[in-house]
């Protein structure tokens, strides 16, 4: 079913208010709305695997078991081969021990998971044992029936959540299911959509329950990007309209990443490119992108001139740390200039911390090892709850934040919060950091706010590194995305 509410992502406190209020306000039973969880998870496995005739669920003892004995009870009913294993001896209570009964009863007997029985023959297996409320490593026990499940060769349903997944933060404290597809159930759950929860959710569907739009009152915690670009050009326009970028960097032996920055300014459509950069890199960049206006900058004396007749500045791509970017830095950030900072940028940033003027359009790009050290953590600690890292990051700095990894995530400084659902390990490569940097200042350059260059440029970036994965993803390189770049700005390539 098609939510009403599918770009939005909650927390799992939020999605538990929602059920209360489903319960309580609209009359709505909580056996009820576990049938109706079963019946669409039940519709999903019927359309995924169209073939399938025997299932074998596998149930915890709270409702997320629950859904799991009803979908047994319906798999039974259709005339497939249901086997249910139980971590438990009996379920818990409430609606979870009436949906065991009524498995029973039906005709699906349940089995306790012993730990050394081998898991029966079944064309999809059904994880249905922990359900959104799971923020700890998973018991024993369960921790080895997950751990069989996931060697085990079949494809996995997992309902409502992988069992082992933080449904708040996409964090996995233990072993997780390893999911072909999981149905999520009233509202999306923002903590599958970033993080390690990419590796164990596989494909996501939401099932809204048949629940009216009058439930959704309490706004969303956080957004999924939507895909979108630019509107077309005036048939008049002129290079002039569309900002200058002056992308600085590229230190000793660094000129590929101020290179990739400057060209996916260009890519991105920015009118007017020029780079700030050591004298010895000039031959390779004229060589290689003419396009690019080269400069060479021996310091601050020297960058002035080209700071007036810049837009946009991108700072950081090859920089280095030494006196010669920590010069070039300093005068970068004394200007008023719109501004993204990457790499180095953030470095010498995290170094010599300020926050910038609210009405500077400023977006920083941290990977999770660059804003551990903006932020004095550890990696561990961003990765343990990226929507609080992000969120930490623009307000400390005043700034719009992307935190770079799976599930990308955009915050701003009043805490409003996107997620990116594109993206492949394939741009897990070196140079793809530079690229997104030099994307985002011309996007700014050619009109965008901050928040809207950012938001624009990851879901761009992405998307078009999901076109270049066509190819394949191990060797995919950051300048394979310029082509289905500049198709998706120009509407091009869907």
């Amino acid at each position: 079913m098609t939510a009403p509410h599918r770009h939005a992502l909650y927390t799992v406190a939020q999605v538990r208010a929602l059920d209360r209020r489903a319960i309580e306000v609209l009359g709505i039973p909580g056996y009820e709305l576990m049938r109706r969880a079963a019946a669409a998870a039940f519709a999903s496995l019927r359309r995924h695997w169209p073939h399938a005739q025997r299932v074998a669920v596998y149930c915890g003892p709270g409702n997320n078991g629950g859904d799991g004995y009803l979908l047994a009870l319906l798999a039974h009913e259709a005339g497939m081969a249901a086997d249910v294993l139980a971590l438990a001896e009996a379920a818990g209570e409430g609606d979870a021990a009436r949906a065991r009964t009524a498995c029973e009863q039906g005709g699906v007997p349940v089995h306790h998971w012993d730990g050394m029985s081998p898991l029966p023959e079944a064309d999809v297996y059904v994880d249905a044992l922990y359900g959104t409320g799971l923020n700890r490593p998973p018991q024993p026990a369960a921790a080895a029936l997950i751990e069989r499940l996931n060697l085990g060769g079949r494809p996995i349903l997992a309902l409502d959540v992988p069992s082992g997944l933080n449904a708040d933060t996409g964090r996995c404290p233990g072993v997780a299911i390893r999911a072909s597809l999981t149905v999520s159930f009233i509202a999306a759950k923002r903590g599958l959509h970033t993080g390690q929860a990419s590796a164990h959710t596989g494909r996501i569907e939401l099932a809204t329950l048949g629940l009216p739009e009058s439930l959704w009152q309490e706004a969303p915690d956080a957004h999924l990007l939507e895909a979108a670009t630019l509107p077309p050009r005036p048939r008049d326009a002129h290079k002039g309209r569309n900002g200058h970028v002056l992308a600085i960097g590229g230190d000793h032996g660094t000129a590929g990443a101020v290179r990739l920055c400057g060209e996916a300014a260009l890519r991105g459509g920015a009118g007017l490119v020029s780079v700030a950069t050591r004298a010895e890199q000039l031959v390779s960049l004229n060589a290689a992108r003419p396009e690019l206006m080269a400069h060479a900058v021996n310091g601050p004396q020297a960058l002035e001139p080209l700071l007036e007749w810049a837009t946009v500045l991108a700072v950081g791509p090859g920089l280095g740390q030494g006196a010669w970017g920590h010069a070039l830095w300093l005068t970068a950030l004394d200007s008023t200039l719109p501004l993204v900072l990457d790499a180095d940028g953030l470095n010498l940033l995290a170094a010599e911390p300020r926050r910038f003027d609210p009405t500077r359009q400023v977006v920083i790009t941290p990977h999770p090892g660059e804003a551990a050290r903006l932020l004095g953590c550890s990696v561990a600690d961003v990765e343990h709850d990226r929507f609080a890292a992000a969120r930490a990051l623009a307000q400390r700095f005043g700034t719009v934040a992307v935190l770079k990894g799976a599930g990308s995530l955009v915050a701003d400084a009043d805490g409003r919060l996107d997620v990116c659902p594109w993206g492949n390990p394939g741009m897990a490569s070196g140079g793809m950091g530079d690229l997104l940097t030099g994307l985002v200042a011309a996007l700014l350059a050619q009109g965008c706010s901050a928040r809207d260059a950012a938001r624009l440029g990851v879901g761009l970036h992405a998307r078009a590194g999901d076109l270049a994965a066509r190819e394949g993803e191990r060797g995919l390189l950051a300048s394979d995305l310029f082509v289905p770049l500049r198709h998706l700005l120009n509407g091009l390539d869907a």
